[in-house]
């Protein structure tokens, strides 16, 4: 995509039609804006066979995000900066020739091969690392459930060696909300953990205690094997790359090397799960070297903006952000004649796509802006990682202090036309109540619900302390599948969830309140 030359074309809309807003007060005149029909118009288009499930890069989300900016700009919402765009930097990462892994005891020095006895996960570095073995049990310092691996024991410039999961992971009463995985599970957390510590590399091991394959998986690069697709490669934010450190996942061998048995290390998680008490510590004698390596490739993909600047001249500065992602799966490269190959995306996220369209249409027929700002943002890249809305919150277009609220829309558009679940409400109540008060006027059953799988973008936002709030329909049975198509979309569930995000976007726009988050104890993987 020409992206200076859509620009300019879509300034020039702009310039026609800024000023088209009617006379009066109040929402009533955007709401009339917003329609099942239009919803209908966009979902066949956007989660059309043409946008080949518009995979994060490709030239068909660079098309999705063009309509999505022609759309902005139509319907009167400005550009940020002179763009309607924000760039994500994004690198497609491969597995370099060189990866080593050696460990040296009093007895000697071991090394070992890759696949079968260690490989590197997909964040790791372009690099290497020499040093100390600590072992830092589950690799977790959470301070909500009041446990931390590395409390008393110093890591920096070290190798730290963690337990994949986290503490009680069979246990239904454990303290890390029972057999629901929460954020520190993942080994993407334990890993920026364990930099925060000022750790220089890290060996992840599969805990023993619950599951019997002790195989080193890490990621599944092509080049190590003989099925998986050549282009099936992770992708990163391209300013994470200079940042990271070595990451390997080590198997059985390494476990015997470093603890004497499998039987050992058991014995070390059950105290661990049962006391949860740390039992973090330098395994004597011992000293690592990683090497990995990597090879980038430059890539990138858009954040679509577009502003209804605020009518108060003191608190214009200050924005209500409202989200959707629009980027899907993509397709499969190889399939059977005539079979169903492309994700369309339709529920995850055309819906929210749509209902984001809806938002920007009703703003755009206001005959008065609210007294703050509200910015939409479709974000590219949440399929990969949050990538689109993490670097929007690294990179704000307006500062986050001066964010007052995120509202985010992913998968609005099945289960039912009357029910909707708003994820979020415990730390953001005041949000939560706003939204309950203004489904008055549209009369959903709004359900509260603690995220139990999933995530989305609100979530760049919350770790951040933003109040939030997440508009759902819930997951079904087309999720992630090819079969998560236009035609079983309900196009009036999308346009009345848009009314209540519009409506609550307006008040939270209208007030001078300032809102708070209230950390809660919740799982929030990804």
């Amino acid at each position: 995509m020409n992206t200076s030359r859509t620009t300019l074309a879509i300034l020039a809309v702009t310039l026609l039609i800024g000023c088209s807003h009617t006379t009066g007060d109040g929402p009533s005149a955007g709401l009339e804006r917003i329609s099942a029909e239009s919803v209908r118009k966009h979902i066949f288009y956007i989660a059309s066979d043409a946008m080949k499930g518009r995979n994060t890069p490709s030239p068909e989300l660079d098309t999705a995000a063009a309509f999505i900016a022609r759309e902005f700009a139509r319907d009167g919402l400005r550009p940020v900066n002179g763009s309607y765009f924000q760039r994500v930097f994004l690198n497609i990462v491969s597995l370099g020739e060189t990866n080593a892994f050696r460990i040296r005891t009093r007895s000697g020095e071991k090394s070992y091969e890759i696949k079968s006895e260690f490989s590197p996960f997909e964040m790791t570095a372009n690099g290497s690392a020499h040093g100390e073995i600590v072992f830092a049990g589950y690799g977790i310092t959470a301070p909500r459930y009041h446990y931390d691996d590395y409390a008393g024991v110093d890591v920096r410039g070290k190798i730290v060696l963690v337990l994949r999961h986290e503490p009680g992971e069979e246990d239904s009463t454990s303290v890390f909300l029972g057999k629901t995985p929460t954020e520190y599970s993942g080994v993407d957390t334990k890993v920026r953990t364990a930099m925060e510590h000022g750790a220089a590399g890290v060996i992840v091991v599969t805990d023993p205690l619950n599951h019997a394959s002790l195989a080193p998986r890490g990621f599944p690069w092509p080049s190590l094997s003989r099925i998986i697709p050549k282009d099936a490669l992770p992708l990163t934010l391209g300013e994470d790359e200079s940042q990271k450190i070595p990451v390997v996942h080590a198997g059985e061998a390494v476990i015997r090397e470093l603890f004497g048995s499998v039987d050992s290390l058991r014995a070390l998680q059950l105290r661990i799960d049962r006391s949860l008490v740390p039992c973090s510590g330098a395994i004597a004698g011992t000293e690592a070297f990683l090497q990995t390596s990597t090879e980038v490739r430059d890539m990138s993909a858009n954040n679509v903006v577009g502003l209804l600047p605020g009518s108060d001249s003191a608190l214009s500065s200050e924005v209500v952000v409202v989200g959707a992602h629009y980027d899907h799966l993509g397709y499969m490269k190889e399939h059977a004649p005539g079979a169903r190959y492309i994700f369309n995306g339709a529920d995850d996220n055309g819906s929210g796509t749509c209902a984001l369209l809806e938002v920007a249409s009703a703003l755009g027929g206001l005959p008065r802006a609210p007294r703050r700002s509200i910015l939409c943002i479709a974000f590219s890249g949440e399929e990969k990682g949050l990538f689109g809305s993490e670097y929007y919150a690294r990179h704000p277009l307006f500062p986050l202090k001066n964010t007052v609220a995120m509202l985010n829309m992913d998968m609005v558009g099945m289960n039912g036309e009357d029910s909707l679940f708003l994820i979020g409400a415990e730390g953001s109540p005041d949000i939560a109540r706003i939204a309950r008060e203004q489904d008055a006027r549209v009369g959903l059953v709004l359900v509260d619900q603690k995220l139990t799988s999933g995530g989305s973008d609100h979530m760049s936002f919350m770790k951040r302390n933003i109040p939030d709030l997440f508009f759902h329909s819930g997951l079904e049975a087309v999720y992630h599948t090819v079969n998560d198509r236009p035609e079983l979309i309900n196009t009036r569930k999308i346009a009345r969830t848009a009314s209540l995000v519009f409506l609550t976007a307006y008040r939270i726009g209208s007030d001078s309140t300032h809102y708070r988050y209230l950390p809660v104890t919740s799982p929030l993987v990804f």
